[in-house]
């Protein structure tokens, strides 16, 4: 039994690891109560997040707040420019979002769809998000080298990138690459 369970943390710790989804904001790829496995391994051999993967994360410390906080004075919450520097530290919270930009992207928002580099995207996956102020910025942010823009796929009812900044690449902990739960929701994302 001592072998087993040391076998078991040891994967949690260094290959796979679950998760629940306990908001609405990946919906409907992700449903309140779903359970996703990440793949943890693949990020700690060095690969990098890609465009349109659904990867967990600790977000940057200004997630943390009741309103978020942006690292750059005047971005973020309540205004009509989206954040571009998130606030300095982690947060010890994990999200669940989708990559939508890599460091070096430029990135905008037309109706709740990511204009990346200059091109709209067909992100069939997203949710409409239509009519507030969330669902639009025309002036297109820089991502920084190294970090990731990270957003949910029900756009209105998400709190993410735009709010508190790209995240650092070092901040992923993986890939979520399956639903396991509830069962008739099970397969892969």
């Amino acid at each position: 039994m001592v072998v087993a369970a040391a076998l078991t943390l040891s994967v949690q710790a260094y290959a796979v690891k679950p998760y629940r989804i306990p908001s609405e904001s990946m919906e409907p790829t992700l449903h309140v109560g779903d359970r996703v496995l990440v793949n943890r391994a693949s990020h700690r051999l060095g690969a990098e997040p890609r465009i349109g993967d659904v990867v967990v994360f600790h977000p940057p410390a200004g997630a943390d707040a009741a309103s978020p906080r942006c690292g750059a004075e005047g971005e973020g919450e309540g205004s009509a420019m989206p954040c571009s520097r998130p606030t300095d530290g982690r947060s010890s919270q994990t999200f669940v979002k989708r990559v939508v930009a890599v460091g070096g992207d430029e990135i905008a928002l037309s109706g709740g769809r990511v204009v990346r580099n200059g091109r709209l995207r067909n992100e069939p996956y997203a949710r409409p998000c239509e009519g507030s102020a969330e669902c639009q910025f025309s002036v297109a942010v820089t991502v920084p080298r190294g970090h990731v823009y990270l957003l949910g796929d029900n756009r209105g009812a998400s709190q993410d990138s735009r709010f508190w900044g790209p995240v650092p690449m070092s901040w992923v902990i993986g890939e979520a690459t399956v639903i396991y739960w509830p069962p008739g929701r099970a397969g892969p994302l």
